[in-house]
């Protein structure tokens, strides 16, 4: 079993920048494929961004494209988000997942089966 701890979340001016983490447990995590997802408030959850077990490829959602660097660090079991040019949009509860076991190195992912508690972010205008 996976468990996702992220953290880094605040409170930051719209044109800013921020950097999320997830700390993941689990002496395999280095095959796992990482993804991040937000959801915020009224709407449904959104893909973000993943990244390969590599980190060789990666993807991101089209309202983040540009702005948003997912990374990992595999030696640290953590999963990072650098975030630029924050826009009030981008305000929501943001989750770092992962899939199954089985579908661990799978790409692009299919699915997630692992989910952190959530970390606040909030863009001010």
């Amino acid at each position: 079993q996976v468990q996702l701890v992220e953290s880094g979340g605040g409170l930051v001016q719209a044109g800013g920048s921020l950097r999320l983490s997830c700390a993941a447990s689990g002496r395999t995590f280095s095959s796992y494929t990482m993804g991040w997802f937000r959801q915020a408030p009224g709407k449904e959850r959104e893909f973000v961004a993943a990244i390969l077990w590599s980190g060789s490829q990666s993807r991101y959602g089209d309202s983040v494209k540009g702005r948003f660097t997912i990374a990992r660090d595999n030696a640290k079991n953590t999963v990072s988000l650098q975030m630029n040019s924050l826009k009030f949009e981008d305000t929501a509860v943001y989750y770092c997942a992962a899939p199954s076991l089985q579908y661990r190195g799978v790409w692009p992912p299919r699915e997630y089966a692992y989910w952190g508690q959530g970390t606040q972010v909030t863009v001010s205008s």
